[in-house]
């Protein structure tokens, strides 16, 4: 990864790339994601309340995770039970919250938008209200948005053209939202978006 100060910012590298129309994916994390099991004969993980998934249900969702096309008849075939009772279980598993939804895994490369970056945020002003989200949702360049722990306050995931949409899109962070901004810029993504639903709160 490249990492750099944007007070200090020169993107002119000589890359270029043609541009497209911008989709826009998602302003939040993973859409499908198994909460934190808690220990054994808890139902609360560091204070936070969490259901109970077992293991069964864990399988299904890891699988899902890697696949969100499989078949009922396939899940049923994977845990050892029948296509009626996985497709009750995925519809409760959709109704108690822990599935959140279904994606396609998107080539980035091929749509356009080769270059993504991790932008971190800290406000000019620590008084100011903390409604960064809801300044920056409309800006369909910013994939994703996390609230974090330490310096800064936000880290937003974007995806553009060229390294000039970059410069160009920081700016129009900066003035939205009224922060300062850092940036790492990704090289290359050995892996992303792994399953862990299934071994998720079961250490080896």
């Amino acid at each position: 990864m490249f990492r750099c100060d944007d007070n200090n910012l020169d993107l002119d590298t000589g890359w270029a790339w043609e541009q497209p129309a911008v989709p826009r994916l998602a302003f939040a994390a993973a859409t499908l994601r198994a909460r934190p099991q808690a220990d054994a004969g808890s139902s609360r993980v560091r204070g936070v309340s969490t259901p109970e998934v077992e293991a069964t249900d864990r399988k299904i969702l890891g699988l899902l995770a890697a696949d969100g096309r499989m078949s009922y008849t396939d899940l049923g075939r994977a845990t050892g039970l029948s296509t009626s009772a996985v497709h009750q279980r995925v519809k409760r598993l959709e109704s108690r919250g822990l599935i959140k939804g279904y994606g396609a895994t998107i080539d980035h490369v091929q749509t356009g938008l080769p270059l993504t970056a991790f932008v971190s945020i800290r406000p000019f002003d620590p008084a100011q209200p903390d409604d960064y989200p809801q300044r920056l949702e409309q800006i369909t360049e910013i994939e994703s948005c996390w609230s974090v722990a330490g310096e800064e306050s936000y880290i937003l995931k974007v995806r553009v053209a060229t390294p000039a949409d970059l410069e160009n899109l920081l700016a129009r962070i900066r003035h939205a939202g009224n922060v300062s901004t850092r940036t790492t810029i990704v090289l290359s993504t050995p892996f992303e978006s792994r399953p862990v639903a299934e071994s998720a709160g079961n250490p080896a």
